[in-house]
C-alpha cells in the first residue's frame, strides 16, 4: 500500500535547537527542550564540582587500555571488565561495529534511530528493514520477526527501549531473539541507550545475555540518562573476544580523551544522581500517560524510555500542527514526520522537569481535547 505523501514542511531534529532558533526566532534558550531526550536534571553536581577540581587531567594521556573506567563500567553493568570496550561516544561504537561487521545483508528493526542505517550504506551491503506493527503497540512479535528473517540476513540490529516507539523487549524475549540469530549465525547489535530509563531496567537490559551468546554486542552511553552528550563516552559490552581484539584493533588510539574518562567513573558511581533521576522520570512519565489518556484526540503507547510517543486521530491535525503550537510557546517537541515507518501522524516528546511536563500537556490538550 503506498503511504499518502506528506506536505512539505521543515524537519527538525531533537538536537536542532540553532536551525529552530533561526528560524521561528526565539533565542534557544528560552526554549525547553523536550525533542533532545536528555536527562533535565543536568549534569549532576557532583561531576561538576569534580571535574572543575580536577581539570589537569587534560595534561595527561589517557590509559591506552581505560582499565580504571571499563572497571567501573564492569560494576555499573555487572559483567566482565574482558567484555567491556569504551568509545568516543555510542556513535563511534556503533559505526566500528557495523563497519567491522560488514554485513552481506543486514536487518534493522524500526522505526528507529536513522543512524544505522546511513553507517550500514557506507559498507555496501543490503539492508533490509522490519516496521513494528503499531496495532501491536509497536512490541516485536518474535515469532512474525522469525519468519521475516531472510536466508541470507547476518545482521541484526534493534534499538531497547526504542527510539522514537518507546517500546521495549523483555530479557526473556531477547534471550529467544539472539537464540534464535545464533542458531542462523546472525550477529546482533543491540543499542540500549535508554535502557536506565525502563521501570525495571534489570527486566529490559540484554548485558546480562552477553556471558550466554557470542554473537551479541550491547551498546550504551552517557548522552542521554548522564546528560552529557558533549562528553562522547560510549561502551559496549560483547563476549565475543576475537570480534572484540578487531574492533579495537580498527579503533584510533585514545579515542576517548582524560577528562571523558575521569567524567565517566565518576558518574557511573553517583548513586544519588542514578536514584534521583529515576524516580523523577518514573513518576513523572506516569502522571504524563495517565493525562494523556483523558486527551480525546490522542493514542497511548506503553513507554520503556524517557519519552512518550503518541498518535494524533484528530482530522487534518497534522505532526506539524502540534509542533508549531508548542514551539510558539518556547516548547520543542519531536515531530516524528521524518521517521520511516510511522505511517500517520505522531509526535515524540520527553519527560522534563514536572512544571514544564505540565505546561505542554496544557498546551497539547487545547488541540487534542
Amino acid at each position: 500500500m503506498l503511504e499518502k505523501k506528506k506536505p512539505s514542511r521543515p524537519a527538525f531534529h531533537g538536537s536542532d535547537i540553532e536551525q529552530i532558533e533561526k528560524y521561528y526566532g526565539i533565542p534557544k534558550e528560552n526554549i525547553v527542550k523536550f525533542g533532545a531526550n536528555v536527562n533535565p536534571l543536568g549534569l549532576s553536581d557532583a561531576v561538576r564540582t569534580s571535574l572543575a577540581e580536577h581539570l589537569d587531567v587534560i595534561t595527561t594521556y589517557p590509559d591506552r587500555e581505560y582499565k580504571s573506567l571499563r572497571k567501573v563500567i564492569a560494576a555499573y553493568c555487572k559483567t566482565d571488565i574482558n567484555y567491556v570496550v569504551t568509545g568516543n561516544g555510542s556513535t563511534e561504537l556503533i559505526s566500528l561495529l557495523i563497519s567491522q561487521r560488514n554485513a552481506k545483508h543486514a536487518l534493522v528493526i524500526g522505526p528507529t534511530y536513522s543512524e544505522y542505517e546511513r553507517e550500514l550504506s557506507l559498507t555496501g551491503g543490503k539492508i533490509s528493514n522490519y516496521y513494528l506493527d503499531e496495532s501491536k503497540d509497536f512490541h516485536i512479535d518474535i515469532a512474525d520477526l522469525a519468519q521475516a528473517l531472510a536466508d541470507d540476513v547476518d545482521f541484526l540490529i534493534l534499538c531497547n527501549p526504542n527510539n522514537p516507539t518507546s517500546s521495549a523487549l523483555t530479557r526473556k524475549e531477547l534471550r529467544a531473539l539472539v537464540k534464535l540469530c545464533k542458531e542462523r549465525s546472525i550477529f546482533v547489535m543491540i543499542d540500549e541507550t535508554y535502557v536506565e530509563f525502563a521501570p525495571d531496567m534489570e527486566k529490559i537490559t540484554a548485558i546480562p545475555l552477553a556471558q550466554e551468546f557470542d554473537n551479541l554486542m550491547i551498546i550504551r552511553g552517557v548522552s542521554k540518562f548522564f546528560a552529557a552528550p558533549g562528553l562522547r563516552l560510549g561502551y559496549g559490552v560483547t563476549s565475543n573476544q576475537a570480534f572484540l581484539k578487531n574492533l579495537k584493533s580498527h579503533q584510533n588510539p585514545w579515542s576517548l580523551n582524560s577528562l571523558g574518562a575521569y567524567a565517566g567513573e565518576l558518574m557511573l558511581q553517583d548513586t544519588d544522581y542514578i536514584r534521583r533521576t529515576r524516580s523523577l522520570i518514573l513518576s513523572e512519565r506516569e502522571r504524563c500517560l495517565d493525562r494523556l489518556k483523558t486527551f480525546r484526540y490522542v493514542k497511548v503507547y506503553p513507554a520503556y524510555g524517557n519519552f512518550i510517543l503518541i498518535r494524533l486521530l484528530k482530522e487534518g491535525l497534522t505532526s506539524f500542527d502540534v509542533f508549531e503550537h508548542a514551539i510558539r510557546q518556547g516548547m520543542m517537541i519531536r515531530d516524528c514526520s521524518s521517521f520511516e515507518g510511522l505511517p500517520g501522524e505522531y509526535v515524540r516528546f520527553c519527560i522534563m522537569e514536572p512544571k514544564d511536563n505540565t505546561r505542554l500537556l496544557d498546551c497539547m490538550e487545547e488541540l487534542l481535547n
